[in-house]
């Protein structure tokens, strides 16, 4: 006789913004849900995957050289941030203006 398996509800954890979060919690209270696993739930059963397309931009991988000492401070400042390295360079180029500020 086969034994039945017993199922439950694992949690599954997923990073969110804060929005999300507020948006998760707005849904919840004006449809009058009861948890956040509710609403996620509902989004789920509602949402058509097949109309989705991923908007994740392509990358090209580049190396550079640089001074040990300035790998080690990115090294620390990306633990302290909870990111990657590259993920600190990507925000620097983005943030670097493509021309030099004029001098006064």
């Amino acid at each position: 006789m086969p034994s039945k398996k017993i199922q439950y509800w694992a949690p599954l954890t997923f990073d969110l913004t804060l929005p999300q979060l507020e948006r998760i919690e707005t849904v919840r209270r004006a449809r009058g849900l009861r948890s956040a696993s509710e609403v996620v739930r509902l989004a789920i059963s509602e949402f058509d995957v097949t109309k989705y397309a991923a908007k994740s931009p392509r990358y090209r991988q580049v190396s550079v050289r640089l001074d040990p000492k300035v790998r080690e401070k990115l090294r620390h400042q990306a633990r302290k941030k909870n990111v990657s390295i590259g993920e600190l360079l990507r925000v620097a180029l983005v943030a670097l203006p493509a021309r030099a500020a004029r001098r006064k």
